[in-house]
């Protein structure tokens, strides 16, 4: 298969809003690779590589010049080839050998190609066929349910993988997809809820703390213990007190998921922002503390299909002393008094969990509710306006866009410059350079690459941004370096707040 067959197809993608329309596009291409190609391209239509991290940032992409080729030669094969070898590149002298193979690889490309290559290496490739199109594709061109194959990836991790399995097996394939202990799973995801009374339902429910720290899933073999983000991110390697203590635990495997954050000694959370730079970090001053709140599989054991009563019961008994804290099958006044001492504690509020729900990885919905105090949400960062004033030589106000969920191009829903510190602004007059993909001279659009926690008062109707709603009184609580664009929240959850939130009234400035 050529490379241009994939170039074809991600433009006949991108040229459609309609998901069933890309999903089919896809699969069709899917259909005709060959075994060795499904997994690239089924990797390059979802936006990313086999292969991860390259080494190549936008500087390194954009200073490569290459004559394109007058026609199409690459190979999906070749250019997969090409990518492993640049992914083994390390050591001194790697800048230029990385330069010399990206030159080299764009230089046999046509100019649609290089653009498709560009895109893809710099993180660009938005044309629309994010993970739930391909997902969905995979499952049209195996013939396989839906559901098989989304479980399947939920529980692997890797949708190249899942793919591979998919075309080459079939439903019964995928079906023998199994928890793996070594092997991060996408973890379960809560909902918003509006009001802890909603939240509770029957009551069937444990109440627990929603801590400001980081999400983290630990897998223990014998003496080996890993440790992975909510991005699936290992930092095995930066965290060796969680290593110690996961270790310690009484089993010989173990999957266990939690937060852990840094506290203080009076056993408040210390800011987000500390315990996520311990991720980051060589240094191991500042300790981390591991809550669990699941457990996935135990001695051989998988658990991911048992009611939450029972993985509640296991933790239990293999991490007695590192659970998060919660309240069982409270009454209404009970859960409301949890709650309020969750705020008075420092965190940011409860999780409502059913506990007849069994682990649904890698989803969002009713079966965990998160409830809060204050409206957030996780926008992405599409653009900075350069300050005036005391802010004179800082990039200030941020553009807000809102993921798009049929995978397009983040949608602009607001802008704002409040809650930011000095030390947050000088951040991002340093970091925003680095992302730019076009200068306007007051302001600068940027790959959106970063996630930003928003609070804010509510949402209104608005033409003034293709989503046709804007945020009102916005502020940047924090920057959230644990989660990636996908994770962000799409239009059709920030369009939710309209709902019973005063959001028709045109006397409402946009933050």
């Amino acid at each position: 298969m050529l490379l241009a067959d994939v170039v074809t197809a991600s433009a006949a993608v991108g040229a459609t809003r309609a998901r069933t329309a890309k999903s089919a596009t896809v699969a069709a291409l899917l259909r005709a690779a060959g075994l060795d190609e499904i997994g690239p391209v089924t990797a390059w239509l979802s936006g990313s590589t086999t292969q991860g991290k390259l080494g190549a940032g936008w500087r390194t992409l954009s200073a490569v010049a290459a004559t394109p080729a007058g026609e199409p030669s690459l190979t999906v094969t070749g250019v997969q080839a090409a990518l492993d070898e640049l992914a083994g590149v390390s050591g001194t002298g790697s800048t230029a050998r990385r330069s010399a193979l990206l030159a080299a690889l764009l230089g046999a490309a046509t100019a649609d190609e290089q653009t498709f290559l560009l895109r893809l290496l710099g993180g660009e490739l938005r044309h629309g066929a994010l993970e739930g199109v391909v997902l969905d594709a995979v499952a049209a061109a195996a013939e396989a349910p839906a559901a098989v194959v989304r479980r399947a990836f939920f529980l692997s991790g890797v949708l190249a993988d899942v793919a591979v399995v998919a075309l080459t097996g079939g439903a019964p394939a995928l079906e023998g997809v199994r928890l793996q202990v070594g092997r991060p799973l996408r973890p379960m995801l809560a909902s918003p809820a509006d009001t802890l009374a909603d939240a509770l339902g029957d009551g069937d429910v444990v109440v627990e703390q929603k801590m400001d720290g980081a999400r983290i899933q630990v897998h223990k073999h014998g003496e080996e213990v890993r440790v992975w983000t909510r991005t699936l991110k290992e930092v095995t390697s930066r965290v060796p007190e969680l290593v110690e203590i996961v270790r310690s635990l009484p089993a010989r495997t173990l999957v266990l998921d939690g937060e852990t954050l840094a506290l203080t000694d009076d056993g408040r959370p210390r800011p987000f922002q500390e315990t996520a730079a311990r991720f980051g970090a060589d240094t191991h001053a500042l300790l981390l503390q591991p809550f669990f709140f699941d457990c996935l599989h135990v001695d051989g054991a998988d658990l991911v299909d048992e009611p939450l009563t029972t993985r509640r019961e296991v933790l239990a008994r293999v991490a007695p002393d590192h659970r998060m804290p919660g309240v069982l099958r409270p009454s209404p006044e009970q859960a409301e008094e949890f709650a309020a001492a969750s705020l008075a504690a420092g965190h940011e509020g409860v999780v409502v969990k059913a506990l007849g729900s069994a682990y649904a990885a890698g989803r969002r919905g009713k079966w965990w509710q998160k409830v809060k105090p204050v409206h957030t949400l996780d926008l992405v960062v599409i653009g900075a306006e350069w300050g005036y004033g005391r802010r004179t030589g800082s990039l200030s106000n941020i553009h807000l866009g809102a993921r798009d969920p049929d995978g397009g191009e983040p949608v602009m829903v607001g802008k704002t410059f409040k809650g930011m510190t000095d030390e947050l602004l000088a951040w991002q007059t340093a970091t925003f350079p680095e992302l730019v993909r076009e200068d306007r001279g007051s302001t600068v659009l940027l790959r959106p690459e970063l996630v930003v926690e928003i609070e804010l008062d509510g949402v209104q109707r608005s033409p003034r941004y293709p989503g046709g709603v804007a945020l009102r009184f916005a502020r940047v609580l924090r920057y959230r370096p644990d989660k990636e664009p996908a994770d962000a929240d799409t239009i059709d959850a920030v369009r939710a707040l309209l709902a019973g939130r005063g959001g028709d009234d045109p006397a409402l400035a946009a933050g």
